[in-house]
């Protein structure tokens, strides 16, 4: 080899999405599983399941001990599948979901999602996140992905817990519709599955909400309660009969649209409308979110 070409420098390797730091979807994967196991191992995530899961046994062991006659609760006594438990114990499911929706459940993803930005900037893990390299939209949407699933794990801890609790405590076998359709208790364990994913749909309006508060402050207790404190103002909004006008964008307004899918057949009409809003409340949360973290000077 002459001088000259002994001289010439090397180039240099490409730097692509498969940098010295390994593949971009690898990294990604890993930021995700980390992220899944902080929310799902934290203690007080973990102490806020087990509350859902005492309120659901709780909700079943006064109906047993109080065993009320269906014939005997008036109209708008109750949840709408309370007069149904003690004929099935599955009903214990959706009536513990019914119950636990416009509160437990909210403000539990409140706490996770409240703290998901707000929480890392606090104590000075987010600065140094986000120059490791991570993205900060990656960063925004595995904490997206992370808080949702925990919706969907408290959805289903509720579904769970209901289904054993009933089961012991109540008879089970086919279950009627509120069509008045007979299905098995199979086919009923598949409608309470599906659910369990709407019911975590809506939960993720709340994810993206708690988000977007949480890039507005470094206080998380202080964004966990502006979270909750939001839904329910928008659940006492949805209550006042003079702004009805408004009612049908509030994203808490489809909520309970899940008994649409308890018919024979399912009619998806109010479910897909429930959907759609959820999803367009959740690209204009995700959006403002986004634009402030992207533009956030983080100094700690």
């Amino acid at each position: 080899m002459s001088a000259p070409e002994l001289a010439r420098p090397t180039p240099a390797a490409p730097r692509g999405p498969r940098g010295p730091r390994g593949p971009l979807a690898l990294r990604d994967a890993r930021l995700l599983g980390s992220e899944l196991r902080l929310v799902l191992t934290r203690r007080r995530n973990l102490v806020m399941l087990a509350v859902l899961a005492l309120a659901t046994v709780a909700i079943g062991v006064a109906i047993e001990w109080t065993n009320p006659d269906p014939g005997e609760l008036q109209p708008g006594e109750g949840p709408p599948f309370l007069a149904s438990i003690t004929e099935n114990g599955l009903f214990l499911a959706f009536t513990a979901l019914v119950a636990s929706l416009p509160v437990f459940l909210p403000l539990a993803v409140s706490v996770v999602s409240g703290e998901a930005i707000a929480g890392e900037a606090s104590t000075g893990t987010l600065r140094y996140l986000l120059v490791t390299p991570v993205d900060r939209t990656r960063l925004l949407a595995v904490k997206v992905l992370a808080t949702a699933f925990y919706g969907f794990v408290a959805s289903m801890v509720v579904v769970v817990t209901g289904v054993v609790v009933g089961a012991l405590l109540f008879p089970v076998g086919d279950i009627t519709l509120l069509s008045g359709t007979t299905v098995s208790y199979g086919e009923g364990l598949w409608r309470l599955l599906l659910v369990a994913l709407y019911v975590s749909a809506m939960l993720t309006t709340v994810a993206a909400l708690g988000l977007l508060v949480s890039t507005l402050t470094e206080v998380p207790v202080a964004a966990m309660s502006a979270t909750a404190i939001t839904v329910v103002l928008v659940q006492i909004l949805q209550a006042v009969p003079q702004l009805s006008a408004i009612h049908p964008w509030l994203f808490t307004s489809a909520w309970l649209s899940f008994g649409d899918l308890l018919r024979d057949p399912i009619a998806y009409d109010a479910v897909a409308r429930g959907l759609a809003l959820q999803a367009g409340w959740i690209a204009v949360l995700l959006a403002l979110a986004w634009a402030r973290l992207t533009t956030k000077d983080v100094t700690s």
